[in-house]
């Protein structure tokens, strides 16, 4: 006799999700209760102080305590940038024709990071001439540390510090060709944040500092030849 089939009734597989409602609710309520505990991270930014310079002492002030930064890219045959060139010169410019030379007092120098703890290219000028404004400003940041003041504090007083018109401070000028990369011009905004200089401005690059570009820009080219 043969035996017959035997047949298992096939019964519909169901998860039932309404539990895990609850476990979500819990962790939305979890996530949004910590998020709020969580202090802000917000970027402090040197910004450049609204003190009013009489038109007296103008020329006292750019001659004593100018230095003027002027930003350079060599471009590649799209038109891309490949390499940043930085020029800079203190005080007023200085250019003279001597035969078929132009000498003036502006020099090359990079971006360079700190090396062994010390500064290097342009920061270095930037950390020489705003030397009494560091130097009050890391007493102050070593008490931050220590804990001995609040954040809020520690912000406050350093932006005193900053716009003390009692300390030797520069007055950082930015200025940049048509083909300088927005990379380089960051860059030396960077700078001001990280050297606490509170006078600066970006202006447009005139004939005059043209004129002194001219001999470096002569030797990039011969240099590619």
């Amino acid at each position: 006799m043969a035996k017959g089939k035997t047949y298992t009734e096939k019964k519909d597989v169901r998860v039932d999700f309404t539990p895990m409602v609850d476990m979500n609710m819990l962790l939305i309520t979890f996530f949004m209760l910590c998020t709020t505990m969580i202090k802000s991270q917000t970027l402090q930014i040197s910004l450049p102080s609204n003190e009013k310079v009489e038109k007296k002492d103008q020329n006292k002030v750019k001659q004593s305590e100018a230095i003027t930064v002027i930003l350079d890219s060599e471009l590649d045959k799209d038109g891309v940038p490949v390499k940043d060139f930085v020029y800079y010169y203190e005080g007023m410019p200085e250019v003279a024709q001597e035969g078929t030379e132009i000498v003036s007092n502006m020099q090359e120098i990079a971006f360079m990071p700190n090396e062994n703890g010390k500064a290097q290219g342009i920061r270095a000028i930037f950390q020489q001439r705003n030397k009494q404004v560091l130097e009050k400003i890391n007493v102050l940041k070593d008490k931050w540390k220590a804990k001995e003041i609040s954040d809020s504090v520690y912000q406050a007083k350093a932006k005193e510090i900053r716009n003390d018109s009692t300390l030797t401070r520069p007055v950082v000028i930015i200025k940049a060709t048509p083909n300088a990369s927005y990379t380089s011009l960051v860059t030396a905004l960077d700078e001001m944040q990280i050297n606490n200089i509170s006078r600066y401005q970006i202006d447009r690059i005139n004939e005059t500092d043209s004129a002194m570009m001219t001999p470096f820009l002569l030797k990039r080219l011969n240099a590619k030849k």
